[in-house]
């Protein structure tokens, strides 16, 4: 499994590759096919500009903006896109010829189709205001006729005497047109004082909105019609027509003429109806033919244009006939490579085989984890964080269980795990389906990729729910309860007090036998069920807690062990988890022996079992405190109830003398620490012969050749010797100061379980409490029913909305958080890079993503 990557990256080889100039083309494109190499820039001093295959690219990246062309105008008709979800190989460069040609036909097609059918509409609009112009000024005319509205025109004109007086007696002109509806105010008022109140404007609306040709929207317009005398007065107000863009067209004078005119503007209105049909129509063939290849266009396109780029990172030999490049591969993959260089030089029928040798580099190798749909919600949860050093143990499969357990203990519920498990259920069982479809939502997409986590997490909600027992802040009585049944108030609760008490150590009430699997249903009726629950749910994370970071601890060893550092393992692993299991781990023991050997009826006539009661039951906490201060137990008085005499405050004999010892050794791994690996360093150092400093070339023709795998030695385990000695003890010093502090906050980090699960079973018990009983409350049978299906219908809502999405999107980053800090500082550095190998599959989803 080491090998295939899962617990560690797998292992890399750095590789020169040597491919015929006219096999190159076709071998790069089965990488591309095949995924597994990732290409080094040999040419980074040299411009993009100045690569031997710009051309090709450029040629590329313009049958691509015609392509996005051909997609808008689809869009644009409404048609939709045929995806079969075909993956046509790279087209050999040959095609690439009748590719443009195909795509340079359409376009032109396409664009004079467009600029036919805009010049039709344009000529269309404006035969459609021209005939509206001649309807609206021959009713313009006909009430310029009546007495009333000559008077006004007269009025108007001879408003400015002077103006009258030199016009004399002459004719009276006008100038129709037609403008936008809300520009009409405006115009009026700039006609108004240009001309100094010698015109008369008469305006009329266009009940149906005119189609633009150029934007094709919808325009509100109106017919205007301006009467004045004089040609000054009409170069001036054709001017003020020109600045507010408002059309002027032509109208007769007599009415004859306009009806003649307006007949012949509807018979070619008619006409243009005709070919305006038949361009639309010819339009949407070619974009129906379009649309049926315009998909798999793409591909060809964004395949080929990668395979140039990928060409650029290439260098040519002297003989330019020899294309040399580098890449990262697994050597899991090394036979396959082999294979699709082989098939690549076949398909060229090239008589020259590729060569791929693998070469020894000092160049840090990237970070490969094979995943697959199940385990790559995982790897990315752990890559947020940090990718690991090459061949560093990887967090992810620990993290399979671990995060969706962690995550049940604060989300315990099996009502709330069993409708988070069904919607992550139907997505795992849809996924075929919903991954076929182009989700744009990104929280959806979010919710789609972790489909298999959320699902874990629902299942380990609803184990932990049913220790718990705990169901919508309801409990399940399964196995019966141990409290004898014939409990009433003055048995099973405690008489002496008005609270419903449970008292286990009464006999009378309590059987003796504890509740086979998980909590008593009768703790959910007891006053004191949150203590009860308080009380194991923070034992319990903290024994959760130091579990998993003596394990984080204990998984440093295996990259000392393989990254030969084997010193490591005296002067880190061990200081460290001796620490960690000498005071957090003794306060686990402590916890475990309490609850083992503690019980709420001992028997009366013995000493042991009198020892071992409720009574004498010390507090972890002042056991813990004391022992850092040193304080003795039995220096606390005794109580005089009966059989406090036996309690000593400890848990067994000679407890004392272990703590003072375990916490004498746990200080002492401080300095250990410390001081150890900078003092073997120093050792080491003085003993070790001086050596000249060899050039780069040199250093790196002297790999290690033990076995390690190339591009290993970046992360070999000596780097140590190439930093200043001071440096080495102020890294050591904060190393240590980070781990000792650190392991006391990040023990007190996981009580966020406890915490969580209070939280999580509070706000379900207040949501039942307030929000559901209150229907239950209503006796009358119909209304009843009707409020309690609103009541319930808001329940679910508050339920799905407020415990189920954000207390477990709270739960979910309180978990992430234990994994990145308190669990994977003990063992992970994440400070690599990942392997992002040349793959079609990949640049193809990028390009789709980014449209």
């Amino acid at each position: 499994m080491s090998s295939w990557g899962l617990f560690r990256s797998e292992d890399m080889a750095q590789c020169q590759l040597f491919l015929q100039t006219e096999a190159a083309y076709n071998c790069v494109s089965e990488l591309g096919e095949l995924g597994v190499a990732q290409f080094k820039d040999l040419n980074p001093d040299v411009n993009s500009f100045q690569r031997k295959y710009v051309n090709e690219v450029r040629r590329c990246e313009e049958m691509e903006r015609k392509l996005r062309y051909f997609e808008k105008e689809i869009q644009k008709d409404g048609i939709p896109v045929l995806d079969t979800n075909e993956n046509p190989e790279a087209p050999q460069p040959r095609e690439m010829n009748d590719l443009e040609q195909t795509y340079e036909k359409l376009e032109a097609e396409l664009k004079e189709v467009n600029n036919n059918a805009e010049t039709l509409k344009k000529n269309y609009l404006e035969l459609t205001e021209l005939n509206y112009i001649l309807a609206k000024t021959q009713m313009f005319f006909d009430e310029k006729e009546g007495p009333q509205v000559q008077e006004g025109i007269q009025h108007a004109l001879v408003a400015n005497d002077e103006v009258a007086r030199t016009a004399g007696s002459a004719q009276l002109n006008f100038v129709s047109g037609v403008i936008r509806r809300e520009r009409v105010h405006t115009f009026e008022l700039m006609l108004w004082r240009a001309c100094r109140g010698n015109v008369f404007l008469r305006q009329a609306e266009i009940e149906k909105p005119l189609e633009d040709p150029i934007s094709g929207e919808n325009v509100n317009k109106n017919v205007f019609i301006v009467f004045f005398q004089g040609e000054h007065l009409r170069t001036r107000v054709k001017k003020i027509c020109e600045g507010f863009r408002a059309t002027v067209y032509p109208c007769p004078d007599t009415p004859a003429e306009r009806r003649e005119m307006k007949l012949g503007v509807m018979t070619r209105i008619e006409d243009l109806n005709t070919v305006l049909a038949q361009t639309q129509d010819h339009h949407q063939r070619v974009l129906l033919a379009a649309a049926k290849n315009i998909r798999t266009w793409f591909v060809k396109v964004r395949k080929i244009k990668a395979i140039y780029h990928t060409l650029n990172l290439f260098n040519l030999d002297v003989t330019q006939k020899c294309l040399i490049g580098e890449c990262w591969v697994p050597l899991a993959d090394m036979s396959n490579i082999q294979m699709a260089l082989r098939r690549g030089s076949e398909r060229a029928g090239s008589t020259i085989s590729p060569v791929l040798n693998a070469i020894e580099t000092r160049d840090p190798a990237p970070t490969y984890n094979r995943t697959n749909k199940f385990t790559n919600g995982f790897q990315t949860l752990v890559d947020a964080y940090g990718v690991a050093n090459y061949r560093e143990m990887n967090p992810a499969p620990y993290t399979i269980i671990t995060f969706p357990f962690l995550f049940g203990v604060m989300f315990g519920d099996m009502g709330h795990g069993l409708l988070m498990a069904l919607f992550a259920g139907w997505m795992v069982l849809n996924e075929k389906k919903l991954g076929a479809k182009r989700i744009e939502n990104e929280i959806a997409s979010i919710f789609f990729g972790g489909r298999y986590i959320i699902l874990l997490m629902g299942v380990f909600s609803m184990y932990t729910g049913l220790i718990y027992n705990d169901i919508f802040s309801k409990s399940l009585n399964i196995f019966g309860s141990s409290w004898r049944s014939g409990w009433n108030a003055t048995t099973i609760w405690n008489a002496s007090s008005e609270t419903s008490m449970l008292v286990p150590e009464n006999s009378s009430c309590f059987k003796g036998q504890p509740y086979p699997f998980g909590f008593d249903p009768i703790w959910q009726l007891a006053e004191n069920k949150v203590t009860f629950q308080n009380a194991f749910k923070m034992k319990l994370s903290v024994l959760l807690g130091v579990v998993q970071m003596v394990f984080g601890v204990c998984l440093s060893v295996f990259n000392y062990r393989h990254f030969r550092q084997l010193s490591d393992i005296v002067t880190m692993f061990l200081p460290q988890i001796l620490f960690l299991l000498c005071l957090f781990g003794w306060l686990c023991v402590i916890c475990v022996l309490k609850w083992c050997l503690y019980s709420a009826t001992p028997d009366p006539t013995s000493e042991q079992d009198i020892r071992y009661g409720s009574h004498c039951a010390p507090s972890l906490l002042l056991i813990f405190i004391n022992m850092f201060l040193l304080k003795d137990m039995n220096a606390d008085p005794k109580g005089t109830a009966p059989g406090e005499q036996y309690c000593d405050g400890y848990l067994f004999d000679g407890q004392k003398e272990l703590q003072y010892g375990l916490l004498a050794l746990g200080v002492l791994c401080i300095p250990w620490m410390l001081i150890a690996k900078p003092v073997l360093i120093y050792m080491r150092r003085r003993k070790a012969p001086v050596q000249l400093h060899l050039p780069e070339t040199a250093g790196a023709a002297a790999a290690p050749a033990d076995g390690t795998s190339i591009g290993e030695s970046a992360h070999g385990g000596h780097e140590e010797e190439e930093e200043e000695f001071s440096e080495v003890c102020i890294h050591q010093a904060i190393h240590t100061v980070e781990y000792v502090l650190g392991s006391v906050s990040h023990t007190a980090s996981y009580l966020r379980l406890w915490a969580l699960s209070l939280a999580h079973s509070q706000l379900s018990e207040v949501l039942w409490t307030m929000v559901l009983v209150n229907g239950f409350s209503i006796t009358h049978e119909l209304w009843g029913s009707a409020v309690l299906f609103l009541i319930f219908g808001g329940w679910t809502l508050l339920t799905v909305s407020i415990l189920i999405v954000m207390e477990g999107l709270s739960a979910f980053l309180h978990t992430l958080r234990l994994h990145w800090v308190e669990f994977q500082s003990k063992f992970y550095k994440g400070e690599g890079y990942m392997f992002t190998p040349f793959r079609f599959k990949d640049i193809l989803q990028e390009a789709e993503s980014a449209e």
